[in-house]
């Protein structure tokens, strides 16, 4: 047997690359659009809760895109407390397989590229499904991926106004300082759900839950709106799906099944279901389905995340370190 190498790229690589946002969002979305046109497998994800002592679990999401010419397997934990030890929320590695004969090919950090990756569907999802003229961002939440949903949103939207609230305090205003700073314009760090949430044209929740908690009322969502609600738990009421006119998720298969996720009361319950979805964002990033057909619509967007994207971004990622050198090419076999 031949000599088999890997291409490494640890999360100093990963940041030498300086990804630009026009980039994460092309890679992320070319996935989506293979999803769309039917040229994917997505195996469910699994998940991993070591005890509940001690508030955290690992994700194992599994996929193939054949125009990519990629299988990849990606492990991430999600621990709710880590900010205690003065570590993010999520660790992750993603390896990428040869489709055809199994041979490893790469090893990357995965924590920046979950959310990179995160940020990029919540975009896409807003391109596709929002009024063009939003121009207020409600953000809950201020955790890793949050930083990407609303600087890739705020790329694509350039908005007037960006609220931000979080249950910390301390959090929320180092997370609306940074991206005062990245964005160079003024982020407004709301004191309670209520303000960050209504009026806004675009509604993110991305909340740290405990378990579930009704927190963001459906009264508060305008007429028009984008609602993307993809908390591990709940914090939507019941009634939210009752005043949409579209849903939409970016896999039903990984949204119908499960313990966890924003809307499984609702699939529990009949709300949605493969009759009340409209579509998943592949067939319409692929036009196969319509998005968004006028600003008096209200849409939902749910979603769980998905290999694919970790996939495409993660060879994306590994076409730029070649051009530029970077990253470690080590033995394997």
């Amino acid at each position: 047997m031949k000599p088999i190498y890997i291409d490494y790229l640890n999360a100093l690589d990963i940041e030498a690359l300086a990804m630009t946002d026009a980039e994460i969002i092309g890679a992320v979305e070319a996935g989506l659009v293979a999803q769309g046109k039917g040229q994917t497998v997505i195996e469910p994800r699994v998940h991993l809760e070591p005890d509940p002592a001690f508030h955290g679990h690992f994700n194992v999401l599994r996929g193939y895109v054949a125009p990519l010419d990629a299988a990849g397997v990606k492990i991430v934990g999600d621990y709710v407390d880590n900010y205690l030890h003065g570590l993010p929320s999520e660790f992750g590695i993603l390896n990428l397989f040869d489709p055809r004969t199994g041979t490893p090919r790469a090893i990357l950090d995965a924590t920046v590229i979950t959310d990179m990756r995160t940020g990029a569907v919540t975009a896409i999802g807003a391109k596709h499904l929002a009024k063009k003229s939003s121009k207020v961002l409600g953000h809950i939440g201020a955790r890793g991926t949050a930083y990407w949903n609303v600087r890739l949103l705020d790329h694509l939207f350039d908005f007037d106004e960006i609220r931000v609230h979080s249950r910390r305090p301390e959090s929320r205003d180092s997370f609306v300082a940074r991206l005062a700073a990245d964005l160079g314009k003024p982020v407004m760090a709301v004191a309670d759900w209520k303000s960050c949430v209504e009026g806004a044209d675009i509604v993110v929740e991305a909340s740290r839950l405990p378990e579930p908690q009704p927190l963001l009322k459906t009264e508060w969502i305008n007429r028009g709106a984008l609602v993307v609600p993809y908390g591990t738990m709940s914090a939507v009421e019941l009634s939210l799906t009752d005043i949409m006119q579209k849903i939409v998720v970016d896999d039903w298969g990984q949204c119908k099944g499960g313990k966890f996720g924003s809307l499984r009361a609702h699939v529990e319950t009949g709300r949605l279901s493969e009759a009340t979805l409209h579509a998943e964002l592949g067939q319409i990033a692929a036009g196969l389905k319509a998005g968004r057909q006028s600003d008096g619509e209200t849409i939902l967007f749910w979603h769980r995340g998905l290999s694919l994207s970790d996939i495409a971004l993660g060879k994306a990622m590994l076409a730029k370190a070649g051009e530029k050198g970077i990253g470690q090419r080590l033995r394997f076999a």
